[in-house]
């Protein structure tokens, strides 16, 4: 089955920006790109997609705007296999119910504020915590969404990510190039650097730990792929934050427990998530 690239549209500049976004990623993909607009609400009120479809706020419909976001995958890419979808929904529901047939889900990043430093959007957050396929979420500036960087890896635990790294690969070639892969690691808090005979040695073993968890997690990774290994001391989300100052993508797992209800992240891919200066990849790894 050749799945999609779906991508939820609501009328923003930010899923817009998401729209343009999937149609790359579709384009690069040579895949299907599939625009969902879901809402309970039959009438959206907006200044910026009023403008693009030339009516009043108050006389926008959903279908008005899944019309304005085709024609924009459109002028990108005008050979896009293109399906739309206007769905009676709650909108993270409906992006996740329908990440079921697909094979990446892009969505845009309405943060609350600048002062917050934009933390992520409900809608955002609950898809990429629960969707069935791996997820882009949109961070950074409008600059930033369009940066060819290289491909950040999040190295969990040992044997512990291993559809996170094959994403990460695949992506990194798709785009033509280099996959860093990061391992953070701790120094024990009742470890010592001032008597001579301890120095280092808690650290040592942990930082150890570390590039092993990083030769483990790319043994399978093709050897004609430019990839980089890195540890860094310190917490996990923030060394993949910093990481992603300079990176096109930052690729984080998610272990989704069978039976288990709630938001299925972890702290890492959370912080990220809220944090990251680039787009996020979340991809869902199972029991």
């Amino acid at each position: 089955m050749d799945l999609p690239v779906l991508v939820g549209v609501d009328g923003s500049e930010e899923s817009l920006r998401a729209v343009d976004r999937a149609a790359e990623e579709a384009a690069l993909r040579g895949a299907p790109l599939r625009l969902v607009y879901a809402s309970l609400w039959e009438r959206y009120e907006g200044s910026l997609i009023a403008q693009e479809v030339g009516k009043p706020a108050e006389e926008v419909m959903g279908q008005d705007i899944m019309d304005a976001a085709e024609r924009r995958a459109r002028r990108r890419h005008p050979d896009l296999r293109l399906t739309t979808s206007v769905l009676a929904d709650e909108p993270s529901f409906g992006l996740v119910n329908e990440s079921s047939t697909a094979r990446l889900v892009v969505v845009g990043c309405r943060g609350r504020n600048a002062v917050t430093e934009l933390l992520l959007g409900s809608v955002s957050l609950s898809v990429a915590a629960r969707a069935h396929c791996p997820v882009i979420v949109l961070r950074g500036g409008p600059e930033r969404r369009a940066t060819p960087g290289r491909v950040v890896l999040g190295v969990p635990e040992k044997d512990d990510g291993p559809a996170a790294v094959r994403f990460a690969a695949e992506e990194a070639a798709l785009r033509g190039v280099p996959l860093e892969a990061v391992r953070a690691w701790r120094r024990p808090a009742h470890s010592t650097t001032g008597h001579p005979l301890l120095a280092g040695g808690p650290a040592q073993a942990q930082e150890q730990e570390a590039a092993e968890a990083l030769e483990e997690a790319l043994r399978d990774v093709p050897e004609g792929l430019e990839q980089h290994r890195r540890t860094a001391e310190g917490h996990a989300r923030d060394v993949l934050v910093d990481a992603s100052r300079d990176a096109g993508l930052l690729v984080v797992g998610a272990r989704r427990r069978t039976g288990r209800f709630g938001l299925q992240l972890g702290r890492v891919a959370h912080g990220v998530l809220h944090h990251a200066a680039c787009p996020v990849a979340v991809v869902p790894e199972t029991d």
